[in-house]
């Protein structure tokens, strides 16, 4: 005799996310806003069937209840995933994240200058000049909310921001538009690398 094994559905998977002292968080129909002292973020989730809903746990703390009924495993995966980004969200508008980047190079030493573009209150644009001896000029516009500027440290560079997903994309493009091209990049080691990924004050 031989049996089929039947695909087993989780009846309900539930994660909470704890909304701290100082931040609001609204939910409607799956677009989360999150205000905090640092400013505001957000983000859509209707891209994910799963109820996103705010409600208080056993110990009487503001939560941000995620929950998904008879899913299957891709799906189950989600609801994690969702808590995670409001997790960054909340820890965005109460501290921030700051990377730092370090300018790498043997001979031709890179020079970089951060600058205000279209009216912001901070350098969100940054040129870099002289990489490999090259006469062009690369210049790249952070994303919204984020700001890069120099640090106290010799050949170093810092970008903070509130989203860590647009923190990380100023960074890559920062590293990306330094890239050697048509050499033996284990000889060429010269660029713009990220060396430290932190929380402000952490």
């Amino acid at each position: 005799l031989t049996f089929t094994a039947a695909m087993v559905r989780t009846i309900n998977s539930m994660q909470e996310v704890v909304v701290p002292e100082g931040v609001t968080v609204d939910v409607k129909a799956r677009e989360v806003v999150v205000k905090g002292k640092r400013g505001t973020l957000e983000r859509s989730f209707k891209h994910i069937s799963c109820e996103i809903t705010p409600t208080t746990n056993k110990k009487g703390e503001k939560v941000i209840r995620v929950e998904k009924w008879f899913g299957s495993k891709k799906e189950l995966a989600s609801v994690r995933t969702v808590c995670s980004h409001i997790g960054n969200m909340i820890t965005g508008v109460m501290h921030g994240f700051e990377y730092k980047m370090k300018l790498v190079y043997a001979h031709f030493p890179i020079n970089v200058a951060c600058d205000k573009v279209d009216g912001a209150k901070e350098t969100n644009n940054i040129e870099i000049r002289n990489f490999l001896g090259e006469k062009v000029v690369r210049s790249i516009k952070m994303q919204d909310g984020c700001k890069v500027e120099r640090t106290s440290e010799k050949d170093e560079i810092m970008v903070t921001g509130n989203s860590i997903e647009a923190v990380g994309v100023s960074v890559s493009q920062i590293q990306q538009t330094c890239q050697v091209k048509k050499k033996d990049i284990r000889k060429y080691l010269d660029g713009i690398y990220c060396t430290t990924r932190k929380v402000i004050g952490q």
